[in-house]
């Protein structure tokens, strides 16, 4: 009798164990399951973050290339915690005189204006390379930094050095072969600013 109640406890005790492990490796698959979850989502996350921040800096870099700047601003004599007014143009419409002129001036010999030559200068070989279509202030800092300070240093780049340096150029690689800086900087280099013009736009 007790050797038959014994196997009975013995039998259900395997049973009840078999149990809570089969719940044990189903949670534990649940939860490696959720983990993979997890990081897969995280670098799906980083990854569009860094493709903002570099569509971010690109935006800027073409900002910074077009010339856009904001417009000036009165500092206000309230201090600083009243915010600054735009400068407002002049008013191009001729302001009456309030008091008659007492009497006529002569009029004076009206000026010959003489035309003033115009001077160009051809581009030499250590002009900035911000003249480069492309290649902004930000971009050129990045190159001064990486040693390229000159245009005639972008012309003499190889195909081998022209990619080590793309590589070296962070949020901005590929810009130097979609932009054709090595082109624009042979022609500046030469002086030839009527086939760079023609190629690239006006200077």
């Amino acid at each position: 009798m007790d050797t038959t109640q014994s196997a009975q406890h013995s039998t259900a005790s395997i049973d009840a164990m078999g149990a809570i492990s089969t719940v044990h490796i189903a949670l534990m698959v649940v939860l490696a399951i959720a983990a993979i979850l997890v990081i897969w989502w995280g670098n799906v996350l980083r990854r569009r973050r860094r493709q903002a921040d570099e569509q971010v800096a690109e935006n800027r870099e073409i900002a910074e290339d077009a010339g856009a700047t904001a417009p000036p601003a009165v500092g206000s004599p309230m201090g600083e915690d009243v915010p600054a007014v735009p400068v407002a143009a002049p008013d191009p419409s001729p302001q009456p005189a309030s008091d008659p002129a007492p009497e006529a001036m002569p009029e004076a010999a009206p000026a010959v204006a003489r035309p003033v030559p115009e001077i160009v200068s051809a581009p030499s070989s250590g002009s900035e390379l911000t003249q480069l279509k492309g290649l902004g202030p930000k971009l050129a800092t990045t190159l001064a930094e990486l040693g390229y300070t000159r245009i005639d240093q972008i012309a003499d780049l190889t195909p081998a050095e022209a990619d080590a340096l793309d590589a070296r150029l962070g949020a901005f690689q590929g810009r130097m072969a979609r932009d054709r800086w090595i082109e624009q900087a042979r022609l500046l280099a030469a002086g030839d600013r009527a086939a760079y013009e023609a190629q690239f736009g006006k200077l």
